[in-house]
């Protein structure tokens, strides 16, 4: 009986914003929807990047039949290269969330080994015992789907990340109708993105900035820098609309935006006119106020091209003053210092900066449903199950009460990474739990530099105590010192002179003290040596270094 339970099995994103992973498994077979990644928290020095432990999906390889992606967002596909190098199983996905795809891949060299599979919404796909459907949804990206699998046990209805906008700059509205006839038949679970349960009322429409941005155009008399997610295509496309309407010619500056606006003007997703878009190197060709310069770097990061032109440190793009510099975006939480950072850079070149602070009117609008929405989509689908997904626990627990209070869900669950929560027809319970946990990647140009727990200790202990290396001449023939102990200090924040004399002799005296056997034997001379400095450092000055004793055989 036990067997003919479907299992739910969140790897990520349940608890966290990002990683998004989640594995679903009737008796001998798993599906994977999203395979996202997150960026790492200031603590895991050095990490570029936060990866799902797989282990679950390692260890029951055979079973795995393939990943399925809402859309093409990072915390939903940014985990790929890694997990396909270690599991290489068919990937689907909507036509421009396999663009994405293709590009990541290609970076990582492992384009050529993909197998990769369009969905499209409203056509069923059909892996092992699960009968898919994509529906289309409508998020702050093109192309975005929630799936409804069709189960032995009935329906689970994941939606992936949305917000319900019924007029869209592409004309592809949300299908509410698909999601009304889903509700007609019955469905066993809802898995809900939780990302906006904290905002009353309805997430405004992807139009509703356009007054406010065209407002903006309007009154500026310079050059106007203009930036967003570089996914937001939609903003993109009316940027460019705006730009054609009010004069001004296109530069296009950073890699991501780039790559960005070739895979929508190739999927059809952008209408360039002709003559609009031109080269970064052709901006000092056109009077300041026929131009917008799109560029990447809504979140401050430092290597992004609107951070170097704020400090005057990129080839193109020059700030001057009374230019105006227009951040399209919201403030990804973790990010206030760099942004707010970059502000101040733009704000002492005397440019006027628009950002999301609460007083510049409409210039963003969110890809997420709010409550009514959230509301709205329960009332419609009215599942027997609800499992709030995408979100920190507190998000997941005020969308579990929210789903709770409206009376037409029979039980909510609360599930958190790991938990294996296994459902038939009539009823849903946590059994269990699966190893789950974050893997660090110091990306460095491969996808495989995975960083350790003792790597990130050992970074943290040198941020804090600095390291010390003793260096220790020993002549090979006679094994005596060559000259006295050299000690080498970095990062620790006390005058140096006076301790590195006394810990010059503390080496010393350790080495008079030893007997040539000890000497001879390297291992134990310098755990000897690293055990007496250690003491001797953290008496005098109470901090712990990292100590490294280095023997040169002359």
């Amino acid at each position: 009986m036990a067997q003919d339970k479907l299992k739910l099995i969140p790897l990520g994103g349940l608890g966290e914003f990002g990683m998004n992973c989640m594995a679903i498994r009737w008796q001998d077979d798993i599906i994977v929807i999203d395979a996202g990644l997150m960026f790492p928290e200031e603590e895991l020095l050095g990490v570029d990047i936060v990866v799902p432990d797989i282990s679950y999906l390692t260890e029951n390889r055979e079973k795995v039949r393939a990943i399925l992606l809402t859309h093409g967002h990072e915390d939903h596909i940014g985990g790929l290269p890694w997990i396909l190098s270690e599991l290489n199983v068919p990937v689907y996905g909507t036509e421009f969330t396999l663009a994405y795809v293709e590009g990541k891949l290609e970076e990582h060299r492992l384009l050529d080994d993909a197998d990769l599979n369009e969905m499209i919404p409203g056509k069923r796909l059909t892996l092992g015992p699960f009968s898919i459907m994509p529906i289309r949804v409508t998020h702050s990206l093109v192309d975005c789907v929630a799936l409804a699998i069709h189960t032995p046990v009935g329906v689970v209805l994941h939606t992936g990340d949305f917000k319900i906008d019924l007029s869209p700059p592409d004309n592809k509205p949300f299908d509410l109708h698909a999601f009304a006839e889903l509700g007609k038949q019955g469905v066993l679970a809802l898995l809900q993105d939780s990302t906006n349960v904290d905002r009353n009322g309805y997430t405004p429409s992807e139009r509703a900035v356009r007054p406010k941005l065209d407002e903006i155009f309007s009154q500026t008399k310079k050059k106007l820098f203009f930036s967003c997610f570089s996914s937001s295509i939609h903003r993109i496309r009316l940027a460019m609309e705006l730009a054609h309407q009010h004069g001004r010619k296109v530069a296009i500056i950073g890699r991501s935006l780039d790559n960005s606006t070739e895979i929508a003007q190739d999927l059809g997703y952008l209408d360039v006119p002709q003559g609009l878009v031109i080269n970064p190197g052709q901006i000092r060709d056109f009077p300041a106020n026929k131009l917008l310069i799109m560029i990447s770097g809504t979140q401050g990061e430092p290597m992004s091209a609107l951070s170097r032109a704020a400090v005057n440190n990129h080839k193109f793009a020059h700030i001057d003053a009374e230019d105006t510099v227009l951040l399209s975006s919201r403030v990804i939480p973790g990010n206030e210092k760099s942004i707010y950072r970059m502000i101040d850079h733009l704000e002492r070149r005397d440019a006027k900066v628009i950002h999301d602070d609460g007083q510049s009117g409409l210039i963003h609008v969110s890809g997420h449903g709010s409550q009514e929405e959230l509301r709205l989509m329960i009332n419609l689908v009215r599942p027997k199950f609800f499992i709030p997904i995408h979100g920190d626990y507190r998000h997941l627990k005020r969308h579990a009460e929210l789903a709770g209070s409206m009376g037409v869900v029979e039980k909510t669950i609360l599930l958190e990474d790991g938990d294996v929560l296994e459902l038939d027809k009539g009823s849903a319970t946590k059994t269990g739990k699966v190893t789950v946990g974050r893997v660090c990647i110091d990306s460095g140009g491969t996808s495989t530099d995975v960083v350790e727990d003792i790597v990130i200790r050992d970074r943290k202990h040198l941020s804090e105590d600095g390291i010390v290396l003793p260096i220790i001449a020993i002549n090979k023939r006679t094994g005596l010192l060559e000259n006295p102990p050299e000690i080498v200090m970095r990062g620790m924040a006390i005058p140096e002179e006076g301790l590195i004399a006394e810990a010059r002799q503390v080496v010393q005296r350790t080495l008079e003290g030893s007997s040539s056997e000890e000497k001879a034997d390297y291992g134990v001379i310098k755990e000897k040596i690293r055990n007496d400095l250690k003491r001797y450092i953290q008496k005098s000055t109470s901090r712990r270094p990292l100590i490294m004793p280095v023997i040169l055989e002359i």
